[in-house]
């Protein structure tokens, strides 16, 4: 059964991950845990209970703001004209032998569902990603994402 879990560098095989992007596998190797730690972004890997030091794949969460201008006409209506406290997923990625198995939606229904119960403590109103290519973006726009206005390599997905 597959398990979501904060970053353990006691238990958590860091270094056997590769996912295929050199700069995602460097910063869960050398960077994640750092920022674990600093209160930077909070680290959540997917483990299989099975081999629970495996990591399948991994997300980071972060307090964000947007600008209200870079939201939807018909959002910007119903906000007020200053930043909207958001979360960010900075980083998001899944082993390289996963492809194809559904574990980046896995992941992405996992940050939602951490967001939404975080949001009942502290005030956010949307998720916002970050695409670091095309293909990225039109996978989060699979899945609700919608661009921002002046920077649509950055989109967000309300969480309302």
């Amino acid at each position: 059964m597959l398990e979501e879990q904060v970053l353990d560098v006691r238990l958590h095989d860091r270094a056997a991950f590769h996912c295929g992007v050199p700069a995602l596998d460097e910063f869960l190797h050398k960077y994640a845990a750092q920022q674990n730690a600093k209160g930077i972004s909070t680290v959540f890997v997917l483990v299989d209970d099975a081999a629970p030091s495996k990591i399948l794949g991994f997300y980071t969460l972060s307090a964000a703001q947007i600008g209200a201008k870079q939201l939807s006409e018909l959002e910007r209506k119903k906000l007020p004209r200053y930043p909207v406290p958001c979360f960010r997923m900075g980083r998001m990625a899944r082993a390289i032998e996963s492809r194809g198995t559904g574990l980046g939606e896995i992941l992405i229904g996992c940050a939602v569902d951490r967001c939404l119960h975080a949001r009942s403590l502290v005030g956010a109103y949307a998720l916002l990603v970050d695409a670091k290519d095309e293909s990225a973006k039109s996978f989060y726009e699979r899945y609700g994402f919608v661009p921002c206005g002046d920077t649509p390599m950055t989109l967000y997905l309300p969480l309302g």
